[in-house]
């Protein structure tokens, strides 16, 4: 229920208690974007494409060019976590016709933090920002934002190596491969960087045991 929340505070797509059902493509949308970040965490590719066409399809029937913007962002963010980074060309597409909470979204996920208000962000990344960045990292509970949080500050350059640790166990802790081995590398070149033989032989050992959890 965490993850799912996390992936859809930005998007808002669900109805609230006691209205009328929502529209067959809110719920289509969502059901995608569930599927996409399930399957890309897990490390498959071809069944995370296949999602996210169907999420990005199903609000594009709106022709509301707003919350397709939603739904790329989404997806960057994710990609983050597992240390996947470009300008989310998706997104910057559809960037000026973006309500102000997707573009604080785009800012944080970007790393341009300077002058950007808590308040129009995800509630889960509050304490990372009102921090400046890795002090709080912990303090976000999500796994999925927590790893998202996590890419952000590697890619800006402010993540210390505690956060790198922690990324780690985080991906470890939920069994989703690609960002583990993702940040498994991470460390790995650390280690390696450093003269640290032995350090580096054991995150080895930890890379090649995830690789054997391939699905047939």
């Amino acid at each position: 229920m965490m993850r799912r929340a996390a992936l859809l505070s930005l998007l808002a797509l669900a109805a609230c208690a006691g209205s009328p059902p929502p529209p067959d493509w809110k719920m289509n949308a969502q059901s995608g974007l569930e599927g996409f970040q399930k399957h890309y965490l897990d490390g498959n590719a071809r069944l995370a494409d296949l999602s996210f066409a169907k999420a990005r399809a199903e609000a594009a029937r709106t022709g509301r060019p707003d919350l397709v913007a939603r739904i790329e962002l989404a997806r960057c963010g994710v990609r983050a976590a597992a240390l996947e980074f470009d300008d989310c060309p998706g997104y910057q597409a559809l960037a000026e016709g973006a309500a102000p909470a997707e573009r604080s979204y785009a800012a944080f996920l970007s790393g341009a933090w300077q002058g950007l208000d808590a308040k129009t962000l995800p509630t889960q990344y509050a304490p990372v920002l009102k921090a400046g960045g890795e002090a709080k990292l912990a303090e976000v509970a999500d796994p999925v934002s927590r790893l998202i949080a996590a890419g952000v500050l590697f890619k800006a350059g402010r993540l210390p190596p505690a956060g790198i640790v922690d990324a780690v166990e985080t991906a470890s802790g939920q069994g989703w491969r690609r960002p583990l081995l993702a940040w498994l590398g991470v460390e790995l070149q650390r280690a390696r960087a450093a003269g640290d033989g032995d350090a580096a032989a054991r995150i080895q050992r930890r890379i090649d045991l995830v690789a054997t959890s391939v699905k047939p």
